[in-house]
């Protein structure tokens, strides 16, 4: 992952990144300041576990929230949209996911992650499936996070 790291850094160089991460729980920020030299592109996150926090630090619109959940696509794109207006970034990554022991009230089952990008022109949110147990889907978000940025910072 360490690679996987330092490969999304060189890629942003001369750019900034923020996160915002839920059930990934700050993992991306920790991976990415493992790097030596981090500092230089990664300005910070926010760790969004709460739909509050989501919405008060984030500005996830709060009917949002009520209506699709905490883990859907468009909440997603907005707390990538919202920590990138929040920390003053060219580039943002969230991650909004349920990684167990419970599946939510809206349908979504144990292992779906959602993973958001914003940049100054536009935004995707990816979805997934993953399985393991709770410690192998958040990695495994983590690491797809990553890889969105890779995909989409160029």
């Amino acid at each position: 992952m360490m690679s996987l790291c330092c490969d999304v850094l060189k890629a942003l160089d001369g750019k900034t990144l923020s996160t915002a991460e839920s059930c990934t729980g700050g993992m991306i920020g920790s991976m990415l300041t493992a790097v030596p030299g981090s500092s230089r592109v990664y300005k910070g996150g926010v760790i969004s576990y709460w739909s509050e926090v989501k919405h008060g630090l984030l500005g996830v619109d709060a009917a949002l929230l009520e209506t699709k959940g905490p883990v859907s696509e468009p909440i997603a794109k907005a707390m990538a949209e919202g920590v990138r207006r929040a920390l003053y970034t060219d580039v943002a990554v969230s991650v909004t996911g349920l990684a167990g022991p419970d599946a939510d009230e809206f349908g979504y089952p144990v292992g779906t992650v959602f993973v958001g990008y914003a940049d100054e022109q536009y935004s995707i949110v990816k979805e997934f499936h993953f399985s393991g147990d709770r410690e192998t889907v958040r990695s495994k978000a983590a690491e797809a996070a990553l890889r969105l940025i890779l995909e989409n910072c160029q």
